[in-house]
């Protein structure tokens, strides 16, 4: 494969496949904007992932929502290996 080409793997995945993930709601106390982004971030390819935040953003959720701690979505996946771009997005849609 050449360097300038993106590895697909997988189908795309539609609009509304995407915006299910608006429609999870947390079983405990935590924010359920904070959650929704979480099940996006673990269950979407990052291309996936910057649609579904600029759905996000639409809908009125909080890209700065923070678990009982304080943390926020990229404070609790900083330290995961794969994490640098889908916190690009969030500070790219936070502006």
């Amino acid at each position: 494969m050449r360097k300038d080409k993106k590895q697909v793997i997988g189908e795309e995945i539609s609009d509304d496949s995407i915006k299910l993930f608006l429609t999870v709601e947390p079983a405990d106390s935590t924010p359920p904007s904070l959650h929704k982004l979480i099940k996006a971030y673990r269950g979407l390819r990052i291309d996936d992932f910057e649609r579904f935040v600029g759905f996000f953003v639409e809908a009125g959720y909080d890209l700065n929502a923070k678990d009982e701690n304080g943390n926020d979505f990229i404070a609790l996946i900083q330290d995961q290996r794969m994490a640098e771009p889908y916190i690009e997005v969030i500070k790219a849609a936070r502006g």
